[in-house]
C-alpha cells in the first residue's frame, strides 16, 4: 500500500505541466553550463562529501589502502594513469574522490581529482554529487581546463593552499571492465595514447598508478570475447560510452550471490612521475616513447608488488592488449 502511495505522490509531483517545465529548464540549464565551461569545481570540491567518517568506514571494508613510492611535488599538474579499471574503479575513486585524508597526507598540497564520462554531468541530480566528490570531465576541454592551472602559489585560484591538480584517468575505461574478473589483470591500453598527448600538451607529468585487488571485488557475467552477451555489451559501448556490465558480488547478509562488492582488499600504488616537455603539437614519436615508459613502468610495478600484494602471486600475470 505505501509503495502505491509513494508512486501515486511521484507521479502528482512529475506529472504536472509546471512541474515537466521546471526540470526541461533545469536540465536546459545544466545542459548549456557544462558545454560552455566544462562545469567545474575549482578547489577540492565539497570536504563534507570527501573526508568523512562514511567515507572512511568504506575504505576499511574493504579494506583500501594507498600506496607512495615516489614525492609529487606540487610544482605541477599530474595525469594519474590508473590501471585496471575493474567494474567501478573502487580503489582509484576512495583514495581520490570520496576519502581524501589519506591522499593529503602523502602528496600534501596536491588536489586528487576524478576523470569520467562526459555524459554523467549532463545528468540531472547525479552531475551535483560526483562534482562535490571532486570528479571532472574527462573530455579534451575539461582536461586541459584543469592539467593547465597555474601552479604559482599567488595565483589566485590557490588560495586554497594547493598548486597542484592530480587528475586520474581510467585509461582503459569501459573496455577494460569488460574483461574484468577475479585474479586477471588484462589491460587495454597498446593503442591508447590519448592521455600520452594530453599530457605533452599540457606538460604535465605522467604517473603510472596499479591498484592490486582491484578486479576480485566483483565477478560478473561470463562474457567470453565474441560470445553474444559481450558483442551485445561492445554495441552498447560504442553507442553509449558505456558498457552495461553485470557484475555479481555478495548478498547483504550471505556470500554465495549479490550485488554489493566482496570484502577484498584494494591496495592502489602510486609510481615515480615520467617527466613530459610540453609542446601544443605532440611529435608521434615522442607520444610512442612515453607510452612505452608508461607500459614498462606498470610492467615494472606489477613484477614489484604483486607477490606483496595478491594471493597466489606465482599465478598471476599482467596482460596488456
Amino acid at each position: 500500500m505505501y509503495c502505491t502511495l509513494f508512486v501515486h505522490k511521484l507521479k502528482t509531483i512529475f506529472g504536472s505541466n509546471l512541474s515537466r517545465a521546471l526540470l526541461l529548464v533545469y536540465w536546459t540549464i545544466i545542459y548549456l553550463r557544462h558545454k560552455l565551461n566544462v562545469a567545474p569545481i575549482d578547489g577540492n570540491g565539497c570536504m563534507l562529501m570527501r573526508d568523512n567518517a562514511i567515507g572512511r568506514i568504506y575504505r576499511r571494508y574493504f579494506p583500501v589502502q594507498l600506496i607512495k613510492t615516489a614525492e609529487l611535488p606540487p610544482n605541477k599538474n599530474y595525469i594519474i594513469a590508473s590501471f585496471p579499471h575493474g567494474i567501478l574503479g573502487t580503489g582509484i575513486c576512495m583514495n581520490m574522490a570520496f576519502d581524501i585524508g589519506v591522499w593529503f597526507k602523502l602528496f600534501p598540497q596536491v588536489r586528487p581529482k576524478v576523470a569520467t564520462l562526459d555524459q554523467h554531468f549532463f545528468t540531472p541530480f547525479l552531475r551535483h554529487f560526483i562534482r562535490w566528490w571532486g570528479l571532472i570531465s574527462v573530455s579534451k576541454e575539461s582536461l586541459m581546463y584543469y592539467l593547465n592551472k597555474s601552479n604559482d602559489p599567488q595565483h589566485p585560484d590557490n588560495r586554497d593552499g594547493f598548486t597542484s591538480n592530480a587528475v586520474a584517468i581510467l585509461v582503459g575505461g569501459a573496455q577494460e571492465a569488460l574483461d574484468s574478473n577475479p585474479g586477471e589483470y588484462i589491460l587495454t591500453l597498446r593503442k591508447r595514447k590519448g592521455f600520452v598527448k594530453m599530457a605533452v600538451r599540457t606538460g604535465s607529468a605522467i604517473v603510472p598508478s596499479f591498484s592490486f585487488g582491484e578486479v576480485d571485488i566483483f565477478q560478473q557475467v561470463a562474457n567470453p570475447p565474441n560470445s553474444k552477451l559481450r558483442n551485445f555489451q561492445i554495441a552498447v559501448k560504442k553507442r553509449t560510452g558505456i558498457a552495461p556490465l553485470i557484475p555479481l558480488g555478495r548478498d547483504i547478509f550471505h556470500y554465495p550471490f549479490g550485488v554489493v562488492p566482496y570484502r577484498r582488499p584494494i591496495t592502489q600504488v602510486v609510481g615515480a612521475p615520467i617527466e613530459v616537455v610540453q609542446s601544443d603539437e605532440p611529435d608521434p614519436a615522442y607520444v610512442d616513447e612515453l607510452h612505452g615508459k608508461v607500459i614498462k613502468a606498470l610492467e615494472d610495478m606489477f613484477e614489484e608488488y604483486k607477490a606483496k600484494y595478491l594471493k597466489d602471486p606465482e599465478t598471476k600475470q599482467l596482460i596488456i592488449n
